[in-house]
């Protein structure tokens, strides 16, 4: 790739199968310790491709996980990944009310931290749950330490969305350092399309995602932020058949070709850690507020 092209952010959210917003009326919090565990497995493979195609990325953990998962916390840190926050038992922010946020937040802290052995600086919010509903959310973040949050989505979705947000990295509270990076938009005849990965990535072709990122990058030379889950590799979990149809869809649909599709990716473009890019753009959010 040409050294121009600037160096995207490549972050994994890390949560099992039985914790995603999609099965959250179906799957009760307090049955969780007693489904399958498959979360280590499949991050371990996840490990592995990683280290193949020479890359590191950012683990956004849920604190639930990280208590249960000490070693591989560990096996992520020392591989040179960034372990970050997802909040503690996904709960969304707007549910949470300032004060609660505050409390997850330091639970979920604590517990990464403890397992991994490294400071958490970033944080994302479950299902882009910051939104026109919790701008007080930053300056809780920041009022923690936090250096970065990667929590938009600035988009209109039926789960989240903050269709007015910017695109790119933005300075959310003035006078701190504090950013907040998008998950990544493309545009197309006046719309945003959401592009940064997850079931968007997984369910669509191949092609779109490389035409966004190469929108992004070569025509306004900025950074794609891509996520995805660790249960999106994995399609032999089980199935919850009590969800309900669109949520089944949109869960299991194309799990047998999310590697392929994901190494193809890794392959394609330039990807490393979301605190780094953050402090990369961190600069030229504030050049461009100027």
């Amino acid at each position: 790739m040409p050294a121009s092209l600037p160096i995207n952010g490549l972050s994994v959210d890390v949560e099992d199968w039985f914790q995603v917003g999609a099965f959250e009326t179906v799957i009760a919090r307090e049955n969780w310790s007693t489904l399958a565990d498959r979360v280590e497995r499949n991050c371990d493979a996840i490990l592995a491709m990683f280290a193949d195609a020479g890359v590191k990325g950012t683990f956004f953990t849920l604190g639930w996980v990280a208590e249960r998962h000490g070693p591989l916390m560990r096996r992520i840190a020392g591989e040179g990944h960034e372990v970050a926050s997802h909040g503690w038992d996904h709960e969304r922010v707007f549910r949470l009310g300032a004060e609660g946020f505050a409390r997850d937040l330091e639970r979920s802290r604590k517990a990464i931290e403890d397992a991994a052995g490294v400071a958490v600086t970033g944080y994302r919010a479950p299902s882009f749950s910051i939104d026109a509903r919790t701008p007080w959310a930053f300056e809780v973040l920041a009022g923690q330490g936090y250096a970065y949050s990667s929590s938009v989505a600035p988009i209109a979705h039926d789960h989240y969305g903050w269709r007015e947000a910017p695109r790119f990295t933005f300075h959310p509270l003035a006078g701190s350092d504090f950013v907040e990076i998008p998950v990544t938009t493309a545009t197309f005849a006046g719309r945003r399309l959401a592009a940064g990965g997850g079931g968007f990535f997984r369910v669509l072709p191949y092609g779109f995602s490389r035409w966004a990122i190469r929108q992004v990058n070569r025509v306004e030379g900025r950074p794609a932020v891509f996520y995805f889950h660790p249960w999106e590799i994995d399609p032999n979990q089980p199935r919850v058949e009590n969800a309900p149809l669109r949520s089944r869809l949109r869960h299991y649909t194309n799990l047998d070709v999310m590697a392929a599709k994901l190494r193809q990716l890794i392959d394609e473009f330039s990807w490393g850690r979301m605190d780094e890019l953050a402090a990369r753009e961190a600069g030229r959010a504030l050049a461009l507020a100027a």
